[in-house]
């Protein structure tokens, strides 16, 4: 069964906590409360200065602590060892209110996973940043590690609001000009926009040294398309329509979008950078893990 921790990694539960800090806190310990029978045992906050210990490492290094703890061998890390710069990479163009259930809307999900990742990095004193955008740059906070981070990009997460259209690739290009370390760049966004140009503002940010995480967030029903009779489908950005009928259109729909995805998985690959496909539906735990497998690859 569940602890009462992990249920927290279910949507349709988080949405009902009100305040943006408690909904961070309560994904990453039911996240943490599920790690045993993940790949990454023995990981937490805890551990943020320590590595696996690997052969050629000095036994003086072991923490033996760690191993009474975990069953496994860590080595003291240093501080310049451990670090990583994060930048979480905020799309809110109109596209990502979209909701179906009335539930959490592609948004909401980001920021609450956004969130999450931002008090991972900062409990684990790695210096994070925020860059929010739409089809221009919003708003930014420089990369810190101190506590207040935390609260100062929750307190702009939680003010966030879809509104106006999307360019990707222009906010990535951007991004990577403002850079000044390399870091690991997490991005959020539906992606609903010029293909060509996002991947070239992806490239970018491989080719100045940064590793990248694509974390593309679609609603529910943008993935299992539940709807019947005639529909009319309405683009949130462009304002412009579309009126068919579903039953006619639920197969050619299903292989665009998994097309789609295709696509995009098989480019970020080739670039080198991470892609994690997600919708509202799905539980947290799918791309925290995505994100720890990807920091512990750097060591």
């Amino acid at each position: 069964m569940p602890t009462p921790t992990e249920r927290y990694l279910k949507p349709e539960v988080i949405q009902t906590v009100s305040r943006l800090d408690l909904r961070a806190r309560f994904i990453v310990e039911g996240f943490m409360a599920g790690l045993h029978a993940s790949p990454f045992h023995g990981f937490s906050v805890e551990f943020s200065e320590h590595r696996r210990y690997a052969q050629g490492d000095d036994p003086k290094d072991i923490d033996w602590m760690a191993f009474a703890k975990t069953d496994r061998l860590y080595v003291k890390k240093y501080q310049a060892e451990t670090n990583i710069t994060g930048w979480l990479l905020m799309d809110l163009s109109e596209s990502m209110g979209y909701t179906h259930s009335q539930k959490l809307t592609k948004l909401d999900y980001c920021i609450c996973l956004a969130a999450a990742m931002g008090y991972l990095m900062v409990h684990q004193q790695d210096p994070v940043g925020l860059v929010t955008f739409g089809d221009e740059l919003r708003a930014s906070l420089p990369a810190r590690s101190k506590r207040k981070q935390l609260g100062d990009m929750l307190a702009v997460l939680a003010a966030a609001k879809p509104s106006g259209g999307t360019d990707v690739g222009g906010a990535l290009k951007k991004v990577s000009a403002m850079a000044k370390h390399r870091g690991l760049m997490m991005l959020f966004s539906d992606l609903l926009t010029d293909r060509d140009s996002t991947l070239e503002g992806l490239r970018r940010l491989r080719h100045a040294g940064h590793d990248v995480i694509v974390f593309h967030v679609l609603d529910a029903a943008e993935v299992e398309f539940p709807f019947t009779g005639t529909v009319d489908l309405t683009d949130p950005e462009t304002g412009e329509n579309l009126i068919l009928d579903a039953a006619g259109m639920r197969g050619e729909y299903a292989d665009a979008v998994r097309e789609f995805r295709e696509d995009l998985q098989t480019e970020c690959r080739k670039m080198g950078a991470d892609f994690v496909p997600l919708h509202t539906g799905l539980q947290f735990d799918k791309a925290l893990l995505e994100y720890l497998s990807h920091r512990e690859a750097r060591f």
